[in-house]
């Protein structure tokens, strides 16, 4: 199963005396472009601008493109607690271990143009990965994007990264990551507090896991005793510790055909039996949706040679307007997770819009 690709990369060390700050003035094109009927270049940060995104959508006679911002607000109900829309967000980039985008996590104005940029997609809020003290160049990426959120009426979220390391020495890991970051990030004095995503009246945390390792009952057990407890959302995984968690949410998967050398498995089985699942097992967890524009980690460091094509927009399309299918407007989702608004690495990134494509659409399905 998907969900821990993006520990695959080698650890960062933190070397922030070798970086600089200021976002270069040309930025780099992901490493991995998708193809897609014939594929053009991604759309640049000025193109984005200048056409308020755009959707890359499929059609009969090949491919035309279609506002993000219409695609992604049309999936919200009509209804008065509507669906909110996050989206994952990397705050590694500018650090040595990871490519170069043209911009670093780092800069106080570049987090607030992509708070901007969000919200004009109908995004309210980003999930940020966050590994505690294990990860200091994180920290302080996240620490910015908090404040940042907060005075653009932006939420923020943290996803916790789990540690790789044995049972006993993973819960406590875990332990300490949530003390340190109730403390630092949930106190009614921290800055940018009034920005962090609550569901009803409580913190929200999502959990990515590595090794499996930590024993998150024991973690429940701890956290049930904050003021307010906190809400854990954990990667769609069902297992021992179910209780532990009030939900659950999906991630880019290929499905049960696993991945096509084509690109062409979506993830439509894999999103189906989530949603399906959690109506049938678990309607008394709070169920996240999930969207991606595709994906691909053949040019990175760390491939495993997935790919799932983005195919001329569809794939982002498809996966935005399932959830309707199963959460009609009367019982809305009460989240869903865009991955990813910018891991270049593995070309989930909608930040700078989707590949533009032309032409008819090619027999391999793409």
């Amino acid at each position: 199963m998907l969900g821990h690709h993006r520990r695959l990369r080698a650890r960062i060390t933190p070397r922030q005396d070798t970086l600089s700050l200021a976002a270069p003035t040309q930025p780099l094109e992901p490493a991995a472009p998708l193809k897609c009927c014939s594929c053009e270049p991604m759309v640049s940060s000025a193109q984005l601008r200048v056409l308020a995104t755009l959707l890359i959508s499929l059609l009969p006679q090949g491919c035309a493109r279609r506002d993000l911002r219409s695609s992604i607000q049309r999936t919200v109900p009509a209804n008065t607690q509507p669906t909110k829309t996050l989206a994952v967000y990397e705050p590694w980039f500018g650090h040595p271990a990871h490519i170069n985008v043209g911009y670093s996590s780092q800069d106080p104005l570049v987090i607030q143009r992509q708070i901007e940029e969000a919200k004009k997609m109908g995004i309210s809020g980003f999930v940020v990965d966050w590994y505690g003290e294990r990860e200091p160049f994180l920290d302080k990426a996240y620490a910015l994007v908090q404040s940042i959120a907060a005075r653009q009426n932006f939420n923020v979220a943290m996803m916790f990264d789990e540690s790789d390391l044995p049972t006993e020495a993973a819960t406590d890991d875990a332990l300490a990551a949530f003390e340190i970051f109730k403390e630092k990030y949930l106190a009614a004095s921290a800055k940018g507090r009034s920005g962090y995503l609550e569901y009803e009246g409580r913190p929200v945390i999502f959990i990515f896991p590595k090794g499996g390792h930590t024993d998150w009952n024991r973690v429940r057990s701890e956290t049930d005793h904050w003021s307010p407890p906190p809400v854990l959302i954990h990667e769609f995984a069902p297992g021992p510790s179910d209780k532990a968690f009030d939900g659950f949410y999906a991630w880019v998967n290929p499905g049960k055909k696993g991945w096509a050398p084509d690109g062409s498995n979506w993830g439509e089985d894999y999103l189906r039996d989530f949603y399906q699942m959690m109506q049938r097992r678990y309607p008394d967890k709070i169920a996240v949706g999930a969207a991606w524009a595709g994906f691909d980690d053949r040019k990175a460091s760390w491939s495993l040679g997935r790919y799932m094509s983005q195919r001329c927009g569809a794939t982002f399309a498809e996966t935005m307007s399932l959830p309707q299918k199963y959460y009609p407007a009367e019982h809305p989702l009460p989240f869903l997770l865009v991955a990813t608004w910018n891991d270049y690495e593995e070309s989930t990134a909608i930040e700078r819009g989707l590949a533009k494509c032309k032409g008819n659409i090619e027999s391999s399905g793409q």
